[in-house]
C-alpha cells in the first residue's frame, strides 16, 4: 500500500501575519508545499491530504487542490474546534486549534495505511522525504514502531523572533529516548536559550536534535492520539491556549513503554516562515536550489 503524506495546513499564522501556507516563495510563484509535494512524489508517497481550516477552503482550493488534484491522488479534510469526542464542548473562549495531535487525529477519516506527517510551512529537503518513504515500505514487527526526521537545533532558528522546537534525547541505537517541547528557544549575545515554565532563561548548545514535526506513523497512532486528546480536554481545555503537540503523544508513549520512534538523520537544509521577515531568506534558498539544478524552474510544467 501506498504511503500517505498529511500536510498540516490549518494554522492561523498570528506571528506571520497571514496564510502562510499559501505564500509565494519559489522563482515561479511555487509555496513551500509545492516543493514538498515534490519531494514525497519523487520518494515514492502515494497520496496527499490536506488538514485545514473550513474558512480557507475556497483560497486552498484556488492555490493548492484545483490545480494538484490533475496530477496526483489529493484530499482534503478540516480541522474545526468542534470537532471533539462524545461528551465534550468548545469552550466559549476558546479561539485557537487544537493542537498538531488533534490535527493528526482528524486526517484518521482519510488515511488507512502508513502516512508521515508535515507542516505546511517548512521546508524539510529531498532527502527527508526519501528516509521517511524508506522507513515506512520497510517491514516492521511492531505497529507502534513510529520515526521522526531529526535536524540541529541552531540550524532551525529564526533571526527575526523566538521558536518552539521538540528538543530530543537520542540513544547510541538512534532510538528516541525522550522529546520535551521547548518554547521562546532564541538567541542571545551570550548563546542559544529558551525560556522556561518559571521564566528563566535557560542555555542550549545548539547541537541538540529537535523535531520539526515531520514524523512517520501507523494507523495505530490514531489510538495513542485520541486517547491523549481526551485527557488533554479533561484536564486543560479551560486553558485558552494550550495545546497538545505530538511531542506530548510521543513522549507519553515512550514513557509507558508503548510505542518506540526511529530518528532518521537528515542531512538536509531546514528552512522556513514563522515570522514574515523569514520570507526574504526563503526565497533565496529556493533560488538558490534551482539555480543548482536541484529543483526546475517550474515544479509543475
Amino acid at each position: 500500500m501506498d504511503s500517505t503524506l498529511v500536510i498540516l495546513a490549518a494554522g492561523i499564522g498570528n506571528r506571520y501575519g497571514g496564510l502562510k501556507q499559501i505564500d509565494q516563495v519559489g522563482p515561479s510563484g511555487e509555496t513551500i508545499v509545492d516543493y514538498s509535494i515534490y519531494d514525497a512524489a519523487r520518494s515514492g508517497f502515494g497520496r496527499i491530504v490536506f488538514v485545514i481550516r473550513r474558512n480557507i477552503e475556497r483560497e486552498f482550493r484556488e492555490v493548492f487542490f484545483d490545480r494538484l488534484a490533475r496530477r496526483f491522488d489529493v484530499d482534503y479534510i478540516f480541522q474545526e474546534l468542534d470537532d471533539l469526542p462524545a461528551g465534550f464542548k468548545v469552550p466559549p473562549d476558546r479561539v485557537k486549534p487544537w493542537g498538531t495531535s488533534h490535527a493528526v487525529l482528524v486526517a484518521e477519516r482519510k488515511v488507512h495505511g502508513p502516512f508521515a506527517a508535515i507542516n505546511a510551512d517548512d521546508f524539510y529537503g529531498r532527502g527527508a522525504f526519501e528516509g521517511m518513504a524508506r522507513f515506512l515500505e520497510r517491514p516492521r514487527p511492531s505497529e507502534t514502531r513510529y520515526a521522526l526526521v531529526g535536524y540541529r537545533l541552531e540550524s532551525t532558528l529564526s533571526d527575526f523572533g523566538s521558536v518552539a522546537r521538540g528538543v530530543c534525547e537520542v540513544g547510541p541505537d538512534k532510538l528516541l529516548r525522550g522529546i520535551v517541547e521547548r518554547t521562546s528557544i532564541h538567541r542571545t549575545p551570550a548563546g542559544i536559550v529558551f525560556r522556561d515554565e518559571h521564566g528563566r532563561e535557560v542555555g542550549l548548545s545548539g547541537t541538540e536534535t529537535v523535531s520539526m514535526n515531520f514524523w512517520g506513523f501507523t494507523p495505530t497512532f490514531f489510538g495513542f492520539a485520541k486517547e491523549m486528546f481526551e485527557r488533554f480536554l479533561r484536564n486543560s481545555a479551560g486553558h485558552p491556549k494550550a495545546e497538545l503537540y505530538i511531542p506530548l503523544v510521543i513522549g507519553s508513549l515512550l514513557d509507558s513503554g508503548r510505542a518506540e520512534v526511529q530518528v532518521l538523520d537528515c542531512h538536509e537544509t531546514w528552512f522556513g516562515v514563522t515570522y514574515r521577515e523569514d520570507k526574504p531568506r526563503v526565497m533565496a534558498e529556493f533560488r538558490t536550489l534551482v539555480e543548482a539544478g536541484t529543483y526546475p524552474r517550474r515544479l509543475w510544467d
